[in-house]
């Protein structure tokens, strides 16, 4: 009897023993990953769409298409400004900002441009431009050309080339280019010979005849229209008869839009060497030469300025 009750005893905890192995080796299985989920094993392609895209860490990955981008344009007011005002329109739906910051000189917005605080400049003729890089070693390029603005003469003291005087004051702007456009449209207007009547670089010492003996007043082109009064005419720029609310039906001459004048003093979109392909510079060029801004140039200026493209 002794012995059955130890074998019973034996067998009873032999068959406890491999009851809770079995409880053990099943928790095990639970708490490990199938072979496929193992870390460093390749997701089954129909999990794929789980995964992540890109590199929480890395900025570049995560940023989505069509970003906000802000560009910053030096212009002068008129009509300058006036364009790009309506511009800034066309290029809020595109996702650009466009930031303008006006300029009542020549030079400021060159340079500006060439040491990279504006993106941009649109106020200048192709001819200034050129000849502002030669002058200062500066690197500015043409994106887009976009209007001609016809040079004018505008009465002062006197209300008539016909009527004016011996020694009458004629004032010109003083930057070489546009010195020498004015004289071209005094000799288109008789009022002095040149020596060679086609040149955009030409001086007073190119002056062959000179009839009436006018006096050239070199100025600055921005103060042209309020010296004016003082002075018997003055040959001024189309931005700054504009913006001092002179119109081509003021005028006593107006420079001839012919191709050769209209090549030369095309008013450009420019910006620093290098620049030229950036996307959101391409996008404003693009939009300066749209069918709304030729629209818009031909309806708010009457002639005063000249769409060109």
């Amino acid at each position: 009897m002794k012995k059955i009750g130890k074998l019973f005893a034996l067998v009873l905890a032999l068959a406890l023993a491999l009851s809770l192995a079995a409880c053990s080796s099943g928790g095990s299985n639970e708490t490990q990953p199938p072979e496929s989920e193992a870390p460093g094993t390749t997701q089954p392609a129909g999990d794929s769409t789980d995964a992540p895209t890109g590199d929480p860490e890395d900025p570049a990955t995560d940023a989505p298409a069509g970003d906000p981008v802000t560009i910053t344009v030096g212009a002068t007011p008129v009509p300058h400004v006036e364009i790009l005002e309506k511009v800034k329109e066309i290029l809020a739906e595109q996702n650009i900002t466009l930031e303008i910051k006006e300029f009542t000189d020549y030079v400021q917005p060159n340079n500006a441009v060439e040491d990279g605080s504006l993106d941009a400049n649109y106020f200048q003729h192709i001819t200034y431009m050129n000849q502002f890089n030669e002058e200062n070693g500066t690197h500015l390029a043409s994106v887009a050309e976009v209007h001609y603005e016809p040079f004018a003469i505008y009465g002062g003291k006197t209300t008539s080339l016909a009527d004016l005087p011996d020694g009458a004051q004629v004032g010109v702007p003083n930057d070489a280019t546009n010195e020498a456009r004015a004289l071209l449209l005094l000799a288109q207007e008789g009022l002095i010979t040149l020596k060679d009547d086609t040149d955009i670089y030409a001086t007073q010492l190119d002056i062959a005849e000179n009839p009436k003996n006018i006096q050239i007043v070199e100025l600055e082109a921005a103060q042209l229209t309020s010296r004016l009064p003082d002075l018997d005419v003055a040959v001024i720029n189309g931005n700054y008869a504009l913006d001092a609310g002179l119109t081509s039906a003021d005028a006593l001459a107006v420079e001839a839009a012919t191709g050769a004048a209209a090549e030369a003093y095309v008013n450009v979109l420019a910006v620093k060497e290098g620049r030229e392909n950036d996307e959101a510079i391409l996008a404003l060029a693009k939009a300066l030469q749209s069918e709304e801004i030729r629209s818009f140039i031909d309806e708010k200026y009457s002639g005063g300025v000249v769409a060109l493209f």
